[in-house]
């Protein structure tokens, strides 16, 4: 599923540079998270970068948004057309 950032985000930043996918803008009031760039990190890192880097915790899974680790590869491969899936 793709995450989202909630209500906890302090605007900081730390998460959109490590978004391999460029997922992640700064919003009116918070960064937020497009859903159709989201991968959770499949396809580039073991782990959810976004949620790694946060100092708030504000990045999560967002349960409206329920996709298979298949789904999320298949999305990362068309958003990086002819590279090879890193994990």
């Amino acid at each position: 599923m793709a995450y989202k950032i909630n209500e906890d985000c302090i605007s900081c930043g730390a998460c959109e540079s490590e978004c391999p996918n460029a997922a992640i803008k700064e919003g009116d009031t918070t960064f937020v998270i497009d859903p159709a760039k989201c991968t959770e990190c499949v396809g580039s890192f073991s782990v959810q970068k976004c949620a790694e880097t946060c100092p708030v915790g504000a990045p999560n899974p967002d349960p409206a948004r329920k996709e298979t680790k298949d789904q999320l590869l298949a999305k990362w491969k068309t958003l990086h057309p002819g590279q090879t899936p890193k994990v």
